[in-house]
């Protein structure tokens, strides 16, 4: 999960460096495509097939991710990005949120309350390091941006049954990408001022974005995917934050951006928080000593 946020955070560098030369449709449409051709690649280098018992999963996953974010991507027109941005992280709260609920429901008391404590601090963090606000007027898009994070943590448990399930990640992501493909591209003809994509002047440096935005991309849904195939879903969902970590540093490193106090505070609480968790996490997993049981005469575990 560490380094899929390393690689969405290196995206939205793209991202943002591309909309000068793109709309959102059409980077989500090259997202899409060139995303599927780098797995039919690995496909035909590593082996493989794209044929899949699990349409139906793979399309309720693909259409709930893509609604998630562009509502994500239409909330960052009506919001200031650190509000958006920090909306869209609750994804994270949310997931802990259903887990707990599907916990009470079937009566299971071991719902890990400590990892769910360090998502909060993780959260905390989060709030000190973008200090978002919104404008009364601003509500409908800050719900908007809430919904967004809601409808992530939904598409992240989805990405984990069908890991479950036995889908390998290429052909997860790749179902993703190709839905990502065909929503692109219909926004591109059916937006008003749409049109064919591309079909505009180009240049090096935009084509080049596009191919880094859509790459990086590719390789940070793969890992995130087997992050929460393999993993504790709160402690993948937990190291998620530290893409805001990576993305503050490559905006000072790029952009001269000034964190502040607040800021550091913000990423070292961010820090903190996935440090807990993994502590908790492998504190939880460390297998059980075997002892002698000196009454019996039996070993115990």
């Amino acid at each position: 999960m560490l380094f899929a946020s390393l690689m969405f955070s290196l995206m939205g560098v793209c991202v943002k460096l591309a909309s000068e030369h793109y709309s959102i449709s059409e980077i989500l449409f090259s997202r899409g495509l060139i995303g599927m051709l780098f797995i039919v690649a690995l496909i035909v280098l590593k082996g493989g097939t794209l044929k899949t018992p699990l349409p139906r999963e793979h399309m309720r996953r693909g259409l709930i991710g893509v609604i998630s974010l562009a509502m994500w991507f239409y909330s960052f027109s009506l919001l200031p990005v650190a509000t958006a941005t920090t909306l869209n992280y609750t994804s994270s709260i949310w997931l802990a949120a259903i887990l707990f609920g599907a916990a009470w429901w079937r009566s299971n008391a071991r719902f890990e309350w400590g990892m769910a404590a360090t998502i909060l601090l993780s959260f905390a963090g989060v709030m000190l390091l973008l200090r978002p606000s919104f404008a009364p007027e601003q509500t409908a898009a800050a719900l908007i941006a809430l919904c967004s994070g809601l409808i992530s943590a939904i598409a992240y448990l989805q990405v984990r049954r069908l890991g479950q399930l036995g889908e390998p990640e290429y052909r997860v992501v790749f179902y993703f990408s190709a839905i990502s493909a065909v929503t692109g591209l219909a926004g591109c003809l059916g937006l008003p001022g749409g049109g064919i994509p591309f079909m505009h002047a180009h240049n090096l440096t935009g084509f080049s974005l596009l191919i880094a935005l859509s790459i990086s991309a590719t390789i940070g849904q793969i890992a995130m995917t087997r992050a929460y195939r393999l993993g504790n879903p709160l402690l993948t969902a937990n190291l998620q934050y530290t893409g805001i970590v990576f993305s503050s540093i490559l905006g000072i490193l790029i952009w001269q951006d000034q964190l502040g106090w607040r800021g550091w505070l913000g990423t070292s609480v961010i820090l903190i928080g996935g440090l807990l968790a993994t502590f908790y996490n492998q504190r939880k997993a460390r297998p059980l000593t075997t002892l002698p049981d000196t009454v019996s005469g039996r070993r115990s575990t």
